[in-house]
Order: C-alpha cells, then sequence, then structure tokens
C-alpha cells in the first residue's frame, strides 16, 4: 500500500493537546491493522533539545536510536507503542544545518539558497524519508506552534506542497483549535476557529478535519455553524472535551467515528474496532479507590513537563496495582537534614529522577540517605544511581571524600567519571538502547525475571569502575552490568524492602498497557 500522510496543525493558541489526539488517532489506526509511524515538526532553531534547560522546554525524550528530541514523542510511543528513531523529531534548525552543509559542499550547483524550494524540499523529504524508513502505512506529522506564528511557515508550506506532489487520496489535513467559554454570557465562541481556519487557508492549506478543544459539549447548531463558515463536512467537525485522563482521548475521538472518516478519506477498509483491551487501562483512572503518596525529589520540579514520561509511567505502575499514585513533587534545593523528616515522612515511595549539574544535590542525597535508613522503598535514576553511591560511600563506607567530577573537578575520590575520561574514546553522552545483563538471585533480576534487558539512557557521567571494589562485602551490590562497555548499569541495597536505581532511563519505555518493570515493582513495594 502507498504511504498515507495524515498532517496535524493547530491554532487559536498553543497547549491544545495537538500530540493527544495525533497520539490518539495513531493508536485507533493501529487497532485497524495499520502500521503507524509519527513524527513532529518543531519551529525553533536549536538542532534538537539536547542542550535546552529542561526548565524552560521539558524532557527531553530520547529514542532506541539515540536522537534527543521533544517530548512529545513520548506521547506518540506510549499511546501507538512503537520505536520511534531520528527521522521523528525535526526542527528548523535541524532542516536549515542540512541545508547549508550541502550548499558548502557544492551540492546545489551554485544556485542561490532560498526557503522555496531548498529549505520546503528539505522538509518534505524528512516526510518521505519516514516513511521509507518505517514501511509504515500512515505518517502522522505535528506540526508545531500554532497557525500565524512566523517560524511554522516554511512547514506550512512545504506540506501545502506536499498535497500536490501526492495526491488527494494520500493526504489528510487536521486542524485543532480552540472554542473558549464566555462566563459572562454563557456562551461557546465558533470565532476564533473560524478565524484560525481563515490563517490556515490564506496559506493554501483546507483542513479535512477539526478538532475542537471545549470545556463544555458543543451543540448541534454550533458544530454545523463551524462546518459551513471553515467548509468542512459536518461529521469532520470532531469535538475533543477536556478529559480526566489523555488515555480517554482515543476513546472519545473513535466515538466520532474520526478513523472511519479518515480511512474513507484514503480510500481503505472502513470497519468496527475493539478498544477493550485499552480502555480496560484507561478506565483504572476512574475506578480506583486507593491511592499512595510517592515524593518526586529533583531539580527541575518547578516545571512537570521536565520528568514528564517519569509522571506517566508512575501513573502506569500504579494502575498494574490497583492503586492511584498520587506523585508529591518536592524541590531537592528546600530539603536538608533539619526539615528531612517533616518534610518527607508520610510517603510511602521516594523517587530520584535523572539531573544534571551540582546545583541542590545536598538536598538529593538527603532523600537517598532517608529512604536507605527509614527502609522506605527507593527508586533512583541515572543521577539517583550515581549519587546514591556517593551517600552510600560516604555515609556507610565513610569514604568522605567520595564524589562526581559533575559535581566537583577537583575531587579527590572521583567515584561517578565523565565517560569520554575514563573510556578515552566516544561520545561523551550515552544515548539509546544499550543491553544489561542482570545478575541472577537479585532484586534486579525477580523485578525483570530475565537475564539480558535492553533499556534507553541519555548521561554523560558513570560510575567509575576504579573505586568499584570499595563496595565488596558490603549491602550494595552491582546487579546490572553492561558486558560490552563494563558498565554498571544497576545498583541495589540488600536487607532494604525495596532500594534500587539505575544508570538508563526505564521511563521512555513504560506503556500504559505495559508497565515499566521497575516502575511497576517500585510501586508494589510502595503500597506495601
Amino acid at each position: 500500500m502507498k504511504t498515507k500522510f495524515i498532517f496535524v496543525t493547530g491554532g487559536v493558541v498553543s497547549s491544545l493537546g495537538k500530540g493527544i489526539n495525533a497520539s490518539s488517532i495513531g493508536r485507533l489506526l493501529k487497532e485497524h491493522g495499520l502500521k503507524v509511524f509519527m513524527q513532529k515538526f518543531d519551529p525553533y532553531i536549536n538542532v534538537d533539545p539536547g542542550n535546552m534547560s529542561p526548565l524552560q522546554h521539558g524532557e527531553v525524550f530520547v529514542t532506541a536510536d539515540g536522537a534527543e528530541t521533544d517530548l512529545d514523542l513520548g506521547h506518540y510511543e506510549r499511546f501507538i507503542d512503537e520505536e520511534l528513531d531520528k527521522n521523528s523529531s525535526i526542527t528548523s534548525g535541524k532542516i536549515y544545518l542540512r541545508v547549508i552543509e550541502k550548499e558548502r559542499k557544492g551540492l546545489y550547483g551554485g544556485s542561490t539558497i532560498q526557503v522555496i524550494p531548498h529549505i520546503t524540499n528539505e522538509i518534505k523529504a524528512c516526510m518521505i524519508n519516514a516513511a521509507i524508513s518505517s514501511e509504515a502505512d500512515v505518517v502522522i506529522t505535528e506540526i508545531g506552534g500554532t497557525v500565524g506564528d512566523i517560524e511554522s511557515l516554511p512547514f506550512l508550506e512545504a506540506i501545502r506542497q506536499f498535497r500536490r506532489d501526492r495526491g488527494y487520496e494520500n493526504t489528510l489535513y487536521i486542524h485543532n483549535t480552540l472554542v473558549p467559554y464566555v462566563a459572562a454570557s454563557k456562551e461557546l465562541k465558533t470565532k476564533p476557529t473560524q478565524h484560525s481556519v481563515k490563517e490556515l487557508r490564506s496559506l493554501g492549506i483546507i483542513p479535512d478535519i477539526i478538532i475542537l478543544r471545549t470545556e463544555h459539549e458543543l451543540t448541534t447548531n454550533e458544530k454545523d455553524k463551524i462546518a459551513l463558515f471553515c467548509d468542512v463536512n459536518k461529521e469532520s467537525v470532531i469535538e475533543a472535551k477536556d478529559c480526566l485522563s489523555v488515555y480517554d482521548v482515543p476513546n472519545m475521538l473513535a466515538k466520532q467515528n474520526i478513523d472511519k472518516i479518515i480511512l474513507k478519506h484514503f480510500g481503505l477498509e472502513v470497519k468496527d474496532i475493539d478498544l477493550s483491551g485499552w480502555n480496560k487501562f484507561a478506565s483504572k483512572a476512574h475506578s480506583l479507590e486507593k491511592n499512595i503518596k510517592i515524593a518526586l525529589v529533583g531539580k527541575y520540579v518547578n516545571l512537570k513537563d521536565a520528568y514528564f514520561s517519569v509522571y506517566e509511567s508512575l501513573k502506569h505502575a500504579g494502575y498494574a496495582n490497583d492503586v492511584i499514585v498520587e506523585t508529591v513533587p518536592i524541590d531537592s534545593g528546600t530539603l536538608n537534614e533539619e526539615n528531612a523528616h517533616l518534610v518527607l515522612s508520610g510517603y510511602k515511595g521516594i523517587i530520584v529522577p535523572g539531573g544534571f549539574g551540582s546545583r541542590d544535590v545536598v538536598g538529593i542525597m538527603t532523600a537517598i540517605k532517608f529512604a536507605r535508613e527509614n527502609k522506605i522503598p527507593f527508586f533512583g535514576i541515572c543521577f539517583g544511581l550515581q549519587l546514591s553511591l556517593i551517600e552510600y560511600a560516604r555515609n556507610v563506607l565513610g569514604y568522605k571524600d567520595a564524589n562526581s567530577i559533575e559535581l566537583d573537578e577537583n575531587t579527590s575520590m572521583p567515584l561517578i567519571n565523565i565517560r569520554e575520561l575514563r573510556k578515552g574514546i566516544g561520545n561523551p553522552m550515552r544515548l539509546g538502547n544499550y543491553p544489561c545483563t542482570i545478575k541472577q538471585d537479585t532484586l534486579a533480576y525477580k523485578v525483570y525475571n530475565e537475564k539480558h534487558i535492553y533499556e534507553r539512557h541519555r548521561h554523560r557521567y558513570e560510575v567509575n569502575n576504579k573505586y568499584a571494589d570499595i563496595f565488596k562485602g558490603s549491602e550494595l551490590i552491582f546487579s546490572g552490568i553492561n558486558e560490552e562497555d563494563d558498565i554498571i548499569e544497576i545498583i541495589e541495597i540488600k536487607k532494604h524492602p525495596f532500594f534500587i536505581a539505575c544508570q538508563f532511563h526505564p521511563e521512555f519505555k513504560s506503556r500504559l498497557t505495559k508497565p515499566s518493570p521497575l516502575f511497576k515493582s517500585f510501586i508494589a513495594a510502595s503500597k506495601g
């Protein structure tokens, strides 16, 4: 089958849920037996989010092949349950860099380089490459930003041209807008949607489906008005009312037959699908009564998006354990030995996610020590593993100089070292899927119930094997190793209800229907 392409745009305001809607559509099409691939076009000039502050941009999601991408790719993977790759994340910076590099090599034959056709051709090539590499039946592309943003114009022009290139029956435009509610007059206003579609049409793009984000149910008259003024079929005006959980969105869209509308547009077989498997997990958010409180101690808690995949993974693990997980963010900069008992008492578990740099580290190690000494279930991720080792070496083994060169370049005992300096070769960042061999008769083996696993990494520093012997004979053991590169991947403490930390980021592979084993086991231990 010739690949079909869906383009998802947004208007009126940002944060309307384009990514969730696109992901939900991907899920529905996958339920129809189609192979789905997704990609995000971001208009910012950064080549990728790798160097962007998590407090400004949110978490950096890492794909299996090691691409540092926008957090929306996390939504995509969690919904369609497919591993995406470098073709899934395209930025203006990446596009312009590629074009400039080609021009410097003389690959344009001396032509004057312009936005049209050179930039737009490069954008279109990204769509085609995604289809070829993934062998997908449907490629869904989300355009970041909103219609009217100057930064998004090359991407919008490219998808306009793409319909000319591939044909109406192989391309479909979905536009997301807001229908605001004016409390004073108790009215839903459709005018912003009309203006947004008018702006989109002025760029040569006529939407085939309009998704309306709203707090209140739309009347038939309001939908008919939008269909008339925006020139779309009545059944193609889709209501996206606020949901209790993002995992309810596929079912909400399916009830309005959005999948059937899309399949009909593409000339594909239209049939009913069974979402009971998905809804079995999604509905738990509404049916569970027991809840537990988990403390998330981190450096970037002022922006929830900075740890978005961690929050979602805790939800998945909670549903699998029949509890609602209430994750409470605690700024590590506010935590110290004096207030630790007051702040951390009452939580059923403590989790320390990833991070970089020396700022607010004392509070994190205070939380680790509190969990270790008070036998509270503890789970450390990446930075959490490194600081767990330092805390144990200092406070249990008596190595007061134990440190990381990330925290102190002049440390006399670099327990945690930088990859490049220790190995002497390669990229100092370790990104993407890597193998880990788990030792039998350990907590890690009990968690995974298998010897060989693959998990995703994003880190620059790791355990310095020069100092590994100081832990021999102690309660802290190395239960997971990357044998190929001789890297410590998982640590745990014996004679503790649950104390485990990993160098990798298991949150990137957690799914609603397939929770991460580490998160699932952590919540099982926390709920008691």
